[in-house]
Formats: C-alpha cells, structure tokens, sequence
C-alpha cells in the first residue's frame, strides 16, 4: 500500500531554522527519483524556500492543530520527516496520524516524555499497522545509537559488554532546541509520570539484559578529561537498541557522559543546568529565556563551519577492549539535519530488517544508516582495536 502512494517523503517543518537545513540537504542529495514534498501551514514562506532551493516539489497544506491534514500528510507519503517542536506541544497528531496509516515516521525529539508518551498512546496501533515510528534521528541520538552499535560489532560475540559514550562538542544551539531544552526542564514531574506509564507496557528480552550505568562524576584516566554523567535521551535510546538487539550480549551496560577539559568547566555545567531548570519552572522566567533566542532563529553559516562533536566509545567484554569514535561538524544543524534527512531516505529507500512499531535507528536502519552517514562525511572509525 505505501508503495502505491503520491510521495516517498514529506518534509513537515521546511520553514524553521532545522527544518529549512534538512531541506536543503534533501534538495542537494535525494536521487532523482525521490517524489518529495515540503508541508507546512504557511504556504507563502513554503513557495519562498522551494523558490530559494531551486526545487519543483509539491506544498502541502499542514498544520498540527488541524487532524485532518496530519490525516492527509500521512495517507499521502510513505515516510514523514517532521522538524516541528517542542515535539510535546505539537508533536502528537502527526505520531497519531503516521501510526494509523502504516507511515513511517521520523522526527528530532530529544524529549524523553514524548517518546514514552508516544509509545504508550500509538506504540501498538503502529507495530499492527507496519508504521516505524523513529524518535530522535539528529545528534539525539544517532551518534551514539549506531556509534555503540559500531562498537559492539568490534567486540566478541555472546558475552557480557559494557560501553561508554563520552561526548565533546562545540556549538550554538538555535531558538527551537533551546525552546524544547526549556520545556523539557520546566516538566520534569510530568516526564518523569510519562516513563512510570511505559515500563509495564514495554516488553524485556527473556534471559538478557540491558541497562544503563548510574555513572559518578570525576576525572577519567582513560578519556584525559573530566567527565559528567550526561542525562540526556540518548542512554534509553541505547538501552533500547541493545534491548532488541542479542548482538549487543547476554548482559549489557552503557554508560553517557559528557567530557569537559578541565575543573572549573566540571563545576559549572552542572551548576548552569541547574539554574535553567530552576528558571524553566517560573513561567514569565521561562518566556523571558525564550524570547532571548526566539524559535526559527539559530547560528549563522559561519558559526556552523566552526563547530563539531566527537563522541568516543570506549568497549570492553569477553577479554577485549577497544575504542571507537564517531565525529563529524557542526552537530545542532549541519550534521543533524544531514541525519535526519538520511534518515528518511534511508527508509524511503532501502532495505532494511523488518520492524514496525516505535523502533530504534539501530534497530530499523542500523548497517544500511551507518553506510550512507559515512557516506555523506560523518565519520565511524576505530581508534584502537585493543
């Protein structure tokens, strides 16, 4: 049925700050026969960007608050790129809509609430409609969902494993991530409910097990930096890959930190976090934030050149250790609106395992992924085969 249908992709969001790069992307680097499309509700500024692209693709009405046309979207296109958040305020209707049409569905969410909320509400609805509903396909979180599952392939077969993510980055975030980071603090008891409502639903596998490590803060000999457990989404998008996954072992721990160079920058990330989510529960304190980097603005094309992320991976099991690396430039908005936008083209376009319902990058697209990011310069190598 979905091979059948007037689009292979549909860009919903092409107009925001990310949304407008993934176009791009797609503009420069979609085979020819991709049938793609751009969505959105302002239709003027839809003509400006496909004017300004020099592409001739079909507009689509859309808009969140209007469930027929998230209907419309998803009956349409065999796959969704949506850019559109915070994905909790506007992301449901498209999920929605995706999970009943047997759409695959992909999005840049780095908001633990909603993915469990997703699942919870449509996680069923899309495992029996065929729909891949893939949450957090930019750097939250496939640098370290297929940088662990790279590691993992280096390491022996069939014994415990243990990985560890540790990230360096350099970069400006644009209005929208700030806006979803501000959110995402000011809900914690909400998030924090939402993950209560998941775990009874979420099926285990029968004798393995994955987890992720409680990690202490300190200095790492191994990295030769500082290091800070990194509460982000990205160690339960891990634990899930290694979940579904029996490459990843009979018994498998991940650990996420963020490396810093020295003690002062160790003291004071925490301390700033701190002080954002205290801020973010204050509403006017909140808006205030907001409108100091207002959504649909983000850092120039001179910043994004300077900026990039390395995350490496340091593997041990089964008597082996190694250490991987994946890196790549600016990872906000160059690189990921490249991840998102393959992505889509890799579900568009490949052959891949056979999943449905709320799924995983590693799990879905895994080697095929992996193979066009590479491509398309982010770099997964080994840094020291042990």
């Amino acid at each position: 049925m979905a091979a059948e249908r007037e689009h292979d992709i549909v860009l919903f969001g092409g107009t925001g700050f990310t949304g407008a790069l993934t176009a791009e992307y797609l503009a420069q680097n979609a085979p020819p026969s991709t049938r793609w499309a751009l969505a959105g509700r302002n239709q003027e500024k839809l003509e400006q960007l496909r004017d300004r692209l020099g592409v001739d693709v079909p507009l689509l009405k859309a808009d969140v608050t209007d469930e027929k046309s998230m209907t419309d979207v998803a009956a349409a296109t065999r796959v969704v790129i949506t850019t559109v958040g915070p994905y909790v305020h506007h992301g449901e209707p498209l999920v929605k809509a995706c999970a009943e049409h047997g759409t695959d569905y992909t999005d840049l969410t780095g908001e633990p609430e909603f993915v469990d909320r997703m699942f919870v509400l449509y996680g069923s609805k899309a495992k029996a409609s065929g729909a891949r509903i893939i949450h957090a396909c930019g750097f939250d979180s496939i640098p370290h969902d297929l940088g662990t599952r790279f590691t993992v392939e280096q390491l022996p077969e069939g014994v415990p494993l243990t990985v560890r993510g540790y990230v360096r980055a350099g970069g400006a975030p644009s209005g929208g991530t700030f806006a979803s980071a501000l959110t995402g603090f000011s809900r914690l008891r909400q998030t924090i409910e939402a993950a209560r409502e998941r775990k009874p639903l979420e099926p285990r596998p029968s004798g393995r097990v994955a987890r992720a490590e409680r990690g202490r803060p300190g200095y790492d000999r191994d990295v030769g930096s500082w290091v800070l457990p990194f509460p982000s989404i990205d160690p339960q998008i891990v634990v899930r890959s290694a979940r579904a996954l029996e490459r990843y072992g009979p018994d498998f721990t991940y650990g996420h930190y963020i490396a810093v160079k020295n003690l002062p920058q160790a003291v004071a990330l925490p301390i700033g976090v701190a002080g954002a989510i205290a801020l973010a529960q204050i509403p006017p304190a909140r808006n205030f934030l907001m409108q100091r980097l207002p959504q649909g603005t983000g850092p120039d094309e001179e910043k994004r050149a300077k900026s990039w992320f390395s995350v490496r991976f340091h593997g041990e099991g089964g008597g082996k250790r190694v250490v991987c690396e994946v890196s790549g430039g600016d990872p906000g908005y160059g690189e990921t609106s490249k991840m998102l936008a393959e992505s889509g083209l890799c579900l568009a376009g490949d052959e891949l395992p056979q999943t449905a319902g709320q799924v995983t990058t590693a799990q879905a697209m895994g080697e095929a992924l992996t193979e066009r990011l590479e491509r398309a310069g982010i770099k997964f190598s080994v840094v020291d085969a042990g």
